[in-house]
């Protein structure tokens, strides 16, 4: 599989200094953590899922959920499991693995994960891994316990993604213990544990909240306070942290607007860009683009999406800007190891090496898998080329 694979060869070149490499459900998790993109949520009772997965995977998804737990009814999870294990296996007997992209279930209690592997057979080699709901150290541990014996009968592997959304984690008398619980038991399960979520819906919940379409999590300050604590504990980069994915945006059908729209004309005003950006605001996607900038700014990657509209703009502001690349490639040049300050290819700000080597170091990986856009290519040209 590979972002992007939707487009063209010389589309490709067009837009693309590297192009995004391939990589497949085997690759190491460090690879497949930042691969997962736009992660896009379905229903499990949907009658049509094999169909809906093929269909996005050609669209350029990479990353799916298919969810038994707050997106059904109670009354409906025995026909969802049934309509999952049905589904997957008609996948599976099509033998075009290939084709699929990494596959999740999120489960709403432990013994779904061993029961569902059991009832899959040779099915479960689509499964990449289970979306473990409210994570906390209490909880969780029969959830990676049952993640642990599975992956053993099935000889498989199976990574876990677990949901930080439980409001002990968001109420402050109780986050610092929540949060030490937390890294407890991730540190015990590191190696099967993929990336974490971030469930915001939850948390405003909590409070009675929910954000406009022209506010982000951000604004929310409530919510801003958890998701910094959470990257401050589990996000660092020395080696200890995981990679944190950003809140799910609920927008998707044109909605009454208060405010003016928050995307510029200026960076749109070639080609059809201008239809682009008229297309966004109109669907109330101008605030999509500006959290999934601030995810970035704040240490998160990648989405939890729940419309398809969605995922074009996530994979089109993932992709490394030609100047970020070269920023990232002088800061580690070899003969920079001793350190040092140097000016920009750009020649518009200052690279610090020491201070800025695990930045660039993020930027390349994230440059593998999302590509290199060409010199003067803008997430303009790249939103443009991925809106179907």
């Amino acid at each position: 599989m590979r972002h992007f694979r939707q487009l063209t060869p010389e589309r490709l070149s067009a837009l693309f200094h590297r192009a995004p490499a391939e990589f497949t459900p085997d690759a190491p998790a460090s690879t497949l953590a930042v691969a997962l993109g736009a992660t896009l949520y379905s229903p499990a009772t949907r009658p049509a899922l094999a169909e809906d997965v093929r269909k996005q995977a050609a669209r350029g998804v990479v990353s799916m959920v298919l969810c038994l737990e707050d997106s059904i009814a109670d009354s409906e999870v025995p026909a969802a499991e049934d309509n999952l294990v049905r589904q997957l296996c008609a996948l599976a007997d099509e033998g075009r693995d290939d084709e699929l992209p990494l596959l999740f279930v999120r489960v709403r209690d432990a013994g779904q994960i061993p029961a569902l592997v059991r009832r899959l057979g040779a099915a479960v080699r689509l499964l990449s891994g289970f979306v473990l709901p409210k994570f906390t150290e209490d909880h969780s541990v029969p959830f990676l316990e049952a993640l642990t014996e599975a992956e053993s009968s099935c000889g498989r592997r199976l990574f876990a993604m677990p949901v930080l959304e439980s409001p002990e984690l968001l109420h402050r008398e109780t986050r610092t213990d929540t949060l030490a619980g937390i890294v407890r038991t991730l540190d015990k399960y590191r190696d099967r544990v993929l990336a974490l979520r971030l469930g915001v819906t939850d948390f405003c919940s909590a409070y009675g909240l929910r954000r406009t379409p022209e506010m982000t999590a951000y604004d929310v300050q409530i919510v801003a306070s958890v998701i910094a604590d959470v990257v401050n504990v589990l996000g660092r980069a020395d080696g200890t942290g995981f990679t944190v994915t950003g809140p799910v945006w609920e927008y998707f059908r044109p909605q009454e607007r208060m405010f003016k729209p928050q995307l510029r004309q200026s960076p749109f005003r070639s080609g059809r860009a201008e239809d682009v950006r008229a297309a966004l605001i109109e669907h109330d996607m101008d605030g999509l683009l500006r959290e999934i900038e601030l995810d970035r700014a704040n240490g998160l990657l990648g989405k939890t999406c729940i419309h398809p509209s969605h995922v074009a703009p996530v994979h089109a502001l993932s992709v490394v800007s030609h100047e970020e690349f070269c920023d990232a490639t002088d800061v580690l040049r070899p003969e920079r190891g001793g350190g040092g300050v140097l000016r920009s290819a750009y020649t518009n700000k200052m690279n610090e090496v020491k201070p800025h080597r695990a930045w660039a170091e993020r930027t390349l990986l994230r440059g593998e898998v999302f590509g290199v856009a060409r010199e003067g290519v803008s997430f303009v040209e790249l939103l443009a080329a991925g809106v179907k």
